[in-house]
Formats: structure tokens, sequence, C-alpha cells
């Protein structure tokens, strides 16, 4: 299974520990993480590195660094991941074993603020989409959103997913969304 994914503008490959200048720029910034997650501290977020970079089934599970093909810049992260449901945070103990973990995975990404509203949340989201349900046995992909996040709805649903209607997610009341690969196979093949 190839890793390293293309887009038109995007390269994503496999979160390394030597993304950790990437990791501090976007988890360091509350602007970044206002809808997703608290913020961090440089030290925590060097303590977390080596456990965010695991992956599972073969790799198909984990987090993507998403750089600028024609810069090489870092712009942020994409990922599948298990759902929590309960917990504020990815049970990565979830993220071990040749096999897809139990659960619903979950498609997300964050960009540092420099990389807003340039459409590379949209082209990494279908990008990981198209990786899903093209190189994977994944049936379905979820998504949620912080309730007040309607740029991040608004780029799901570009990416073909359905609005499922309010849900918990991370110890929180979000907005669900889902697409199938069914869905996604009828999508790709009507060109949208």
């Amino acid at each position: 299974m190839n890793l390293v994914l293309r887009s038109e503008r995007l390269l994503l490959r496999p979160l390394a520990e030597s993304d950790l200048d990437l990791g501090i720029e976007l988890l360091t910034d509350p602007a970044v993480t206002k809808y997703v997650c608290k913020t961090y501290t440089e030290d925590r977020v060097a303590e977390e590195m080596p456990t965010v970079v695991k992956r599972c089934a073969g790799g198909a599970i984990g987090i993507w660094c998403v750089i600028a093909r024609a810069s090489g810049e870092k712009l942020g992260t994409a990922v599948l991941l298990p759902l929590p449901i309960e917990q504020d945070d990815t049970d990565w103990d979830l993220v071990a074993g040749d096999e897809l973990p139990e659960g619903e995975i979950e498609v997300g990404y964050l960009l540092k603020r420099s990389a807003w509203g340039q459409g590379y949340a949209t082209e990494a989201c279908t990008r990981m989409l198209a990786f899903a349900f093209e190189q994977t046995a994944l049936r379905e992909v979820v998504a949620v959103t912080d309730p007040e996040n309607r740029v991040s709805q608004k780029v799901l649903q570009k990416c073909g997913l359905i609005e499922a209607g309010p849900r918990r997610a991370y110890a929180a009341d979000c907005r669900g969304f889902r697409i199938t690969r069914r869905q996604w196979l009828d999508r790709a093949r009507d060109g949208a």
C-alpha cells in the first residue's frame, strides 16, 4: 500500500517525529485549535509526538503531513483515525496491529493559519477519502465538527460527506457527517 499520496497541489506523507516543528506550529496556536482541541505547550507536543506517529492496518490508519508540492512547505495534517466518543482524544491503543480498528474511522485535517482559505482542506480531505475507499477496506468514513465551525462543515460537504445530524464525539456534542464507499464511488463516477 502506497502511503505517499499526491493531489494537484499537495503531497501527503505519513507524519514523522521529525515533523515536530509542524506539530508545535499547529497545536500551540489557539486560532488553529479553537474548534478541535485544547491548545498545547511546546513541551506537551514534543511528549506526544512518539504516540501520534503510530499507524496500523498496514499504515492505512494514522496521520499524514500535508505539504505544498510547489514549495515543499508543511501546511498541516490530515488523518484517518478511530473516532472517540466519550474520550476527548484518539484512543491510540486502537492504532496498533495489522487490521483496521473496530468502530468508526474519521477523516480530519488541521492547517496552519497561513494555509487557510486556499482550498487546501478540501483538497487534502478529498485525497484522504480517495485513499480510504480506493486502497483500504473501509466501507464508511465519518467526520465531526464543532457545531460553530461552519467553514469545516462546508469543506466536508464539498468533499461529498453528508450531514448526519447531532452526535457525540470527543466527549462533546458535535455535528456528524458520513460517506459510504458506494456514495464515494458513485460521486467519483459522476465526476463530482
